[in-house]
């Protein structure tokens, strides 16, 4: 039997839906109309087709700036979670301070990224703390413009990246942990099971759905980060931190071509969800496989 719905909640729900398609739907749409335009942000739009996507596989830096987009969501799926499943595994239950040091390692996922950014700016100056500490104990060759050098800048801004974001991959692989029953760890404990053969044949098999979240979301993160690349490096130097993010507002905002940005914008968009999607099914699959 079908429910009616009360014309007061109809009438209520209205301006929700309202908003959705104002501030949402329509924005979207005219952005992906954008995106076949040559569009400057002022004056009239001129249809051209394809011809920013064509553009965006021709030009070397927005080349580039893929495959940094791509090294940033499969480096920050493969650290982050590797860095936050240790976490949670040592603070799991048998440290005393164990609750003060989650809120520890939690505190920089809420803080501004922005902020992040420019405090690690300072660290990684060239007469910031990093090089101050390897002149003090004589490791003057390992000193580096960290940010200022190409083969270097793109290693830094993952450091960043990963020390802000494994707090929050900590308290998904905590919250699988607590789901664990004490009595299967303790029982595989008495029947003479390492430890290491527990973590791999009770707690990891457990810990999937944690990893399936854990892993979509910094996957996603990893694709479209932008703030701490914009205050740390703005892309640079030479282009060796650009990803897609930096480039959308670039060449919308910076250089007025917003049809361009509204091109480089669907194509993000369409990698994020291709490859969110495709890791989500992936891991789906080898859950109900094992």
């Amino acid at each position: 039997m079908t429910r009616r719905v009360h014309p007061v909640f109809r009438a209520l729900a209205l301006p929700g839906v309202f908003a959705l398609v104002a501030f949402t739907l329509v924005p979207v749409v005219a952005g992906g109309l954008y995106a076949f335009t040559d569009w400057g942000g002022l004056g009239d739009a001129n249809w051209i087709g394809l011809d920013n996507f064509r553009q965006i596989f021709e030009d070397p830096l927005t080349r580039g700036a893929l495959w940094h987009t791509l090294v940033f969501g499969g480096a920050l799926v493969v650290l982050t979670n590797a860095a936050g499943l240790a976490l949670a595994l040592g603070l799991n239950r048998t440290l005393k301070s164990r609750n003060l040091l989650r809120a520890v390692f939690f505190l920089p996922v809420i803080l501004s990224p922005l902020a992040v950014s420019y405090v690690w700016k300072y660290i990684l100056d060239p007469s910031g703390p990093v090089n101050s500490l390897f002149a003090e104990v004589g490791l003057e060759s390992w000193q580096h413009a960290w940010l200022g050098d190409p083969e270097w800048a793109l290693i830094a801004v993952l450091v960043v990246l990963v020390w802000q974001q494994s707090g929050l991959a900590m308290v998904i692989y905590l919250a699988g942990l607590q789901s664990i029953p004490d009595d299967l760890v303790e029982a595989s404990a008495v029947d003479g099971a390492s430890s290491w053969l527990r973590l791999r044949r009770i707690t990891l098999p457990l810990l999937r759905p944690a990893f399936i979240i854990a892993s979509t979301l910094t996957l996603i993160f990893g694709l479209r980060v932008f703030d701490q690349i914009l205050g740390l490096t703005g892309g640079g130097p030479v282009g060796a931190t650009e990803t897609l993010a930096t480039q959308v507002w670039k060449q919308s905002f910076a250089d007025g071509r917003f049809g361009y940005g509204a091109a480089l914008s669907i194509v993000l968009t369409l990698i994020i969800g291709t490859l969110a999607l495709l890791q989500l099914v992936a891991l789906r699959r080898q859950e109900r496989d094992a």
